[in-house]
């Protein structure tokens, strides 16, 4: 070996492969480029504008933004989004953790049913939104038989304004869930076994080892999982378009379906991008500040010390 690479690595320093780094991100910074900041920039400027789909858009400056600061509609629409966010990531936590570290076990027919639970995933969002309006008719649906028993009579759930933002949340819940399931089974898988026979030996039970050993290690996780949930539920549309499009009312009608509501009904484009650019930039703040709040940027190590 010669003197400078013994030098390098004496000091710990990395080895030059003889390839700039630049080189190597370059795909990836074209991509993201191109399908992210290139159509973020359009959109933002199309935020400045008055355009209705067809012709040239017409510059007028910070028209659109005034209008949406002043718009009870779209603060509605906001608070809307926030809850729907808070209420999906209540709901669906708890239980696809408890499915995840389930599903991490040698329990006899585990793989069998963690297929099961998976199905919904495999579905696509239109495709579950039409089942489950199929589901909750009134007139036709298997819930007219037990609507009454459940406080709605005629099982008219989608008509009414709670119904039908509980109806999002669970449709919500049942297609995602399986996919943090998933997330929690994989990190579950990597908990050293040792720790919980430690933990046997010194006479803790299964939910203190749960408390103390599953939840710590889980931790980034679950940060990857409440992110996932939140810019989710903040971009969610499609299924309140086709379950409740917006209604009873605009008892649901969230950011993303008053985005498309403006843009593809009223064509007013340029009040749309203004809608959707702030959508964006919220989402992007609060994954960011759920990041910096949680330390999942520093990603130090679950299994330090041992």
């Amino acid at each position: 070996m010669s003197t400078t690479a013994l030098s390098r690595v004496r000091s710990g320093a990395a080895p030059r492969t003889g390839r700039p780094g630049a080189v190597w991100a370059l795909p990836g910074l074209l991509f993201f480029g191109i399908f992210a900041v290139l159509p973020m920039g359009l959109v933002a400027y199309l935020s400045l504008t008055s355009w209705g789909g067809l012709g040239a858009p017409r510059f007028i400056g910070m028209e659109n933004w005034s209008r949406l600061a002043g718009d009870t509609v779209m603060h509605k629409a906001i608070v809307l989004s926030l809850v729907l966010t808070v209420a999906n990531w209540a709901v669906q936590t708890p239980i696809s953790l408890l499915l995840g570290v389930w599903a991490a076990g040698p329990q006899r027919n585990r793989a069998v049913l963690s297929a099961v639970f998976f199905t919904p995933l495999l579905l696509s969002s239109a495709a579950i939104a039409i089942i489950w309006k199929s589901l909750l008719d009134p007139n036709f649906g298997p819930l007219a038989q037990v609507g009454p028993w459940l406080g709605y009579p005629g099982a008219d759930v989608l008509g009414d304004s709670t119904g039908a933002f509980a109806a999002i949340v669970f449709v919500s819940a049942w297609q995602f869930i399986p996919l943090h399931m998933l997330l929690y089974q994989g990190g579950a898988r990597q908990i050293p076994e040792s720790l919980y026979r430690a933990a046997e030996i010194d006479g803790a039970g299964r939910l203190r080892s749960f408390w103390h050993i599953t939840l710590p290690q889980l931790r980034h996780t679950i940060t990857t999982s409440s992110v996932l949930m939140v810019v989710g539920s903040l971009t969610y549309f499609e299924t309140v378009l086709i379950l409740t499009d917006g209604g009873p009312g605009t008892d649901t009608s969230i950011v993303p379906y008053l985005m498309y509501q403006v843009g593809f009904e009223s064509w007013k484009t340029g009040y749309a991008s203004a809608i959707a650019f702030t959508l964006v930039v919220v989402a992007t703040a609060v994954s960011l500040i759920m990041v910096r709040l949680t330390g999942f940027g520093a990603m130090r190590s679950t299994k330090e010390g041992m």
